[in-house]
């Protein structure tokens, strides 16, 4: 029998919140793997008394749910989102600037947070804010999870816009992940401005040229 995948709930916020905190924001990223675009990623503060129904890990929601959870955040919710050029990632590597993504996204929000829950197992140099890391956070805290929503939802329309200038690599599909289609353009259409150099598929290319 397949083990039920565990659903976020608001444990960590309200922890945060009975030792002092006013107002918890939730942090996650997405695009660490693909081959091309920017990081993303986006700090939300829920309401308590207005977290909208389905929030959840954007990875265990269809389109259609992430959009719908999208549009009832935007109205509930306080949300930044931010990201990290391609430029900065293969300036300071690819972990480096998902945490600044993280930063600018904690920095964008209209009210400071007084703790911070990050996705995964380090807490982004410079935060310079309580924080507590949380190892799939997207899927442990309702906080994280709308941030993996809003981040999902934003850097998925940011790669179907390229996709319309840069036709072939199927990023309006595969938004920049290094599919079979993707490394197949890669080879037959060779390295856009949005490609990741650092990264080896496309290292590898641009040594062979």
């Amino acid at each position: 029998m397949t083990p039920l995948k565990p659903i976020p709930d608001y444990h960590y916020e309200t922890l945060a919140l009975r030792t002092g905190a006013l107002h918890v924001a939730g942090v996650d990223e997405v695009g660490r793997g693909p081959l091309a675009g920017p990081v993303t990623a986006a700090a939300v503060i829920l309401d308590p008394t207005r977290i909208p129904a389905g929030i959840n890990d954007s990875k265990q929601l269809s389109l259609k749910r992430r959009q719908d959870v999208f549009a009832l955040l935007q109205d509930c919710a306080i949300v930044s989102v931010a990201h990290a050029s391609v430029e900065e990632i293969d300036e300071i590597n690819i972990l480096q600037a998902s945490h600044l993504a993280m930063r600018r996204a904690v920095q964008g929000l209209e009210m400071r947070p007084d703790h911070v829950l990050i996705d995964g197992n380090r807490i982004p140099a410079g935060l310079n804010l309580p924080a507590t890391a949380l190892v799939k956070g997207d899927a442990r805290s309702l906080s994280i999870a709308a941030a993996s929503i809003m981040a999902k939802i934003a850097r998925d329309q940011i790669m179907w816009d390229l996709a319309q200038h840069f036709p072939g690599y199927g990023w309006e599909r595969n938004a920049g992940y290094p599919t079979k289609q993707h490394r197949a353009a890669l080879q037959d259409l060779g390295v856009t401005p949005h490609h990741r150099r650092s990264f080896a598929p496309v290292r590898n290319i641009l040594c062979r040229d």
